[in-house]
């Protein structure tokens, strides 16, 4: 007689299968913990989501506003108005370029400095680190005038370092959008530099030491060993970054003196203001707002999705 047949016989008949062991955190006692948070999350968010949809159904501009008109529903009338509009599509694949221009450029200097942190004696790491967070607290308004002067074609000293005379980095499409993007990332890359700085300390220092020993170089340590075991974390400061560059406002706002020349500069956040507050098209305005949060959305979803279907475990 086997063990099982064994044990069978021994067992009781109560005429159902036996009960199985409960699953260890089961219950409602996890949700309870996340109850206020999901409180506030859905004061904070849904509620103003919800507002935007609505207004982006309406007839909504300043003859409403000030009760000169009574609001009538638009239905999707202003997503067909959005969508006939060729300005929209060139802004919307210009904030694209630019915004994936940022994140790459975001994660590429983070990542290095990370790695760099690593790599220096106490005193150099404690300055790095207080630079970095000092440009991160800066507040975006500040660091884009800061910015602007550094850059100004008669009294900034990045031209005449570089002997450009006065040129004049605003004035053209491509030099303006690479102004912002410089700014954009020196207030950025410090969240990355210090979450994976973290993340790195986390690793094991026998499996770099390893690495080392069989003869891989900084560069493959990091792309063979140090990448894999610091993907949640990259998928975290990854999905972080495109939803704060896809959304810029205040950098380009500010740099560019609302969009730039005849709004070559323009990024979706800026050309939705422009609709909704100098245009007092609050509807067409939001509209766009909701295209952006679908767009966001979308990007986040197909990358985690992506991300699992590897095996990963976020």
């Amino acid at each position: 007689m086997t063990t099982q047949e064994a044990v069978a016989e021994r067992a009781p008949v109560t005429g159902r299968a036996p009960a199985r062991p409960r699953r260890r955190g089961a219950g409602p006692t996890p949700w309870l913990h996340l109850a206020p948070a999901l409180v506030v999350l859905g004061a904070l968010l849904v509620y103003p989501v919800y507002q935007l949809g609505l207004i982006s159904l309406l007839n909504y501009t300043q003859a409403q506003v000030s009760g000169g008109e009574p609001t009538t529903f638009a239905g999707f009338g202003n997503y067909t108005a959005l969508f006939a509009d060729d300005q929209f599509w060139q802004v919307l694949a210009a904030t694209v370029v630019f915004a994936a221009a940022c994140v790459l450029s975001t994660l590429a200097v983070g990542c290095a400095l990370a790695v760099l942190l690593t790599r220096v004696r106490a005193l150099p790491r404690l300055a790095l680190m207080l630079a970095a967070l000092g440009a991160w607290a800066t507040p975006a308004v500040t660091g884009s005038t800061v910015w602007l002067l550094l850059f100004d074609p008669d009294f900034g000293p990045v031209d005449r370092v570089l002997g450009l005379g006065d040129h004049s980095w605003t004035y053209g499409r491509y030099s303006a959008f690479a102004l912002v993007l410089l700014e954009v990332v020196w207030c950025s890359f410090p969240f990355v530099m210090v979450t994976v700085y973290a993340g790195i300390r986390a690793v094991p220092a026998e499996v770099l030491e390893a690495a080392a020993l069989d003869g891989a170089s900084q560069w493959r340590i990091w792309r063979s060993v140090l990448a894999p075991m610091l993907r949640p974390i990259l998928v975290v400061v990854t999905i972080q970054s495109v939803i704060w560059d896809f959304k810029v406002f205040t950098q380009i706002y500010v740099m560019t003196n609302g969009g730039g020349i005849a709004g070559q500069n323009l990024v979706l956040n800026v050309y939705a203001y422009q609709k909704a507050f100098a245009s007092s098209q609050y509807g067409l305005g939001s509209a766009i707002g909701v295209v952006m949060l679908v767009i966001l959305l979308a990007v986040t979803l197909v990358y985690l999705r992506l991300l699992r279907g590897q095996g990963e475990e976020l």
